[in-house]
């Protein structure tokens, strides 16, 4: 992590992102970095979340939590962003359970092991991220045949547009990722003692 913006200690930060951060913990067994380091000003770390999880967790979309993970490592990917593409590249590896798309799809989805629907979803989010401004009336057709409804496609622009702010912010300010991102999902876990 940056020195310039070092993360924050857990005890330091007020009680309700205390506690988001500590299930976080539980459920995961460490703390992702961006939740300290985004703590340093609680109401942008409340907004910044709160934006997230309207985003990230919608339940009446078409898109499954793996294809938002694939939107997200995708454009991370053309944005540089090393702490994106680990940090989401992980959660992509574990909701759609192949130890191998992440890398795939950070490198180049277009040779991705994925379904047309999703190359096509990938295509627009790039084309979204990296010429927003060339975006017309066939982009939005083509996604149609595939499934996406206009109300999908909305997630498809706006999970790209707030991860291409966070990049910014993880690029800029330094964010690195946790050692434990690197390896989940890519190995099977082990079973469950009775």
């Amino acid at each position: 992590m940056s020195k310039r913006y070092p993360l924050m200690e857990l005890q330091d930060v007020p009680a309700d992102i205390k506690d988001r951060i500590v299930l976080i913990q539980e459920k995961s067994g460490f703390i992702p970095n961006v939740f300290l380091a985004l703590a340093r000003r609680p109401a942008e770390w409340r907004a910044f979340f709160a934006y997230h999880d309207a985003l990230m967790e919608r339940q009446d979309s078409s898109l499954t939590k793996g294809e938002r993970e694939m939107i997200v490592t995708a454009t991370s990917a053309a944005n540089q962003c090393l702490y994106c593409v680990v940090a989401h590249g992980a959660l992509l590896r574990v909701y759609e359970k192949k130890p191998r798309i992440a890398d795939q799809i950070a490198i180049n989805y277009r040779k991705a092991s994925i379904e047309p629907r999703q190359r096509a979803m990938l295509d627009f989010a790039m084309k979204v991220c990296l010429q927003s401004h060339a975006i017309e009336e066939a982009d939005f057709q083509a996604l149609h045949p595939h499934g996406f409804d206009d109300e999908d496609i909305w997630d498809i622009i706006a999970i790209t547009a707030f991860f291409g702010m966070s990049n910014r912010l993880a690029n800029a300010a330094g964010f690195m990722p946790n050692p434990e991102f690197y390896l989940m999902g890519r190995m099977p876990r082990p079973p469950k003692l009775a």
